[in-house]
């Protein structure tokens, strides 16, 4: 392969993470606008956005299946038609029970594309570059959700109706479709392995695998449990504005972005495996500084570090996983992701009952609970991870 065909693939990989972002976290900027459009409380109308959650995780678990059978090319180029006409049914309708399926093809379209991007970075790099890229396709995750709540804002303060949004997240698919057209893809996993003459269907996953599954659940169920209720805690704690609650957040996710970009280089040079474990008990340390806290002005501190030490920690444990077979297996990569976006679909279904029953602060010591459980994970694989094995050129 070619560094031209090479760098086109891996700037696909980097933008799938960015669409996937992007409608993701649009959606609290949105969500009063698009509830007053349809005439519903906005309490209903959150409850919609899990056809968006439900698309992303049912898409990454079937495309575990169906990378090995539909070209990739043929998959994105459908996506970017999904794409296109789920867009316009947006601009045409508002009826509730169509905005419901335009949602959830959106989220079947941005689950595929990540699957796929996240599956082109463990076959096209190796080792600790691996980690590297995969944390870098990460930020874009983050960067996206940055940038495109910005934008929503903006244009919602100029009375511009919020499906023309979706269009200008539509336009990174554009992208996506012009880089796939140009882009030769590479064979699926079981022929390539074969060409190779090594093994490629029936070599076992093993123990580290259920610890990394387990772990990416974990990560990201504590993640979003926690961010999500970081406004609620510091606003009945502390007494602070929506103004103030919301910079909380941004400055997360600002510090995540950074932390990937920083990370992305470092971990070129450590062990995965020692470095995530390391990575999750500091962690946990800072979670709880802040719910033991009570001095709001360090508030700010914690969460910049929260966000800076934790953000490699979801994309190590996907390198790992993929460093667990002879042959990186896009099922074994898949599965990993699946499992992470089960957390997702948990967050509310989890922390709302307690939250209920025992306020935020509660829900903050769940999600602190969940990142020491992510910390004695990592600490488990370090006796059953083959990494060190199969670590495909740790390099």
């Amino acid at each position: 392969m070619n560094n031209s065909n090479r760098l086109r693939l891996t700037w696909i990989s980097f933008l799938s993470y960015g669409l996937t972002g992007a409608l993701v976290i649009v959606t609290g900027v949105e969500l009063g606008n698009i509830a007053d459009y349809f005439n519903l409380p906005i309490s209903g109308m959150g409850s919609t956005f899990t056809f968006l959650n439900s698309g992303i995780l049912l898409s990454i678990f079937l495309n575990a299946w169906l990378i090995s059978i539909i070209p990739m090319k043929r998959q994105l180029i459908a996506g970017f038609v999904l794409m296109a006409v789920t867009v316009l049914g947006l601009m045409s309708g508002r009826n509730i029970a169509l905005f419901s399926f335009y949602i959830f093809i959106l989220g079947v379209v941005s689950g595929i594309t990540m699957s796929i991007g996240t599956y082109l970075i463990t076959y096209l790099y190796d080792g600790r570059q691996r980690g590297a890229r995969l944390l870098f396709s990460d930020s874009f995750f983050s960067m996206a959700g940055t940038l495109f709540p910005m934008l929503a804002g903006v244009m919602l303060a100029r009375h511009i109706t919020w499906y023309w949004v979706y269009a200008c997240i539509g336009l990174v698919y554009v992208a996506i479709f012009i880089l796939t057209l140009l882009s030769e893809f590479p064979a699926p996993a079981a022929q390539d392995a074969s060409l190779r003459g090594q093994p490629s269907s029936k070599e076992k996953w093993g123990l580290g695998v259920l610890l990394l599954s387990a772990a990416a659940l974990c990560y990201i169920l504590g993640q979003l449990g926690f961010i999500a209720w970081v406004p609620e805690y510091a606003a009945l704690n502390f007494g602070m504005s929506q103004q103030q609650t919301g910079s909380l957040v941004s400055q997360f996710w600002i510090a995540y972005m950074l932390g990937m970009w920083v990370f992305s280089a470092v971990l070129r040079f450590t062990d995965l495996q020692r470095m995530v474990t390391l990575l999750a008990a500091l962690s946990a340390v800072i979670m709880y500084l802040f719910i033991a806290t009570d001095r709001p002005a360090h508030l700010h501190y914690y969460l910049l570090g929260l966000g800076f030490i934790s953000s490699a920690i979801y994309t190590t444990l996907i390198t790992l996983g993929s460093q667990q077979t002879r042959v990186t297996s896009p099922k074994l990569v898949n599965f990993i992701l699946t499992c992470g976006t089960v957390g997702t679909m948990l967050t509310f279904v989890v922390t709302g009952p307690i939250v209920a029953s025992y306020g935020a602060k509660a829900a903050l010591t769940t999600a602190n609970s969940l990142y020491l459980a992510v910390f004695i994970l990592c600490l488990l694989l370090g006796f059953v991870s083959k990494h060190r094995l199969y670590g495909h050129g740790a390099k």
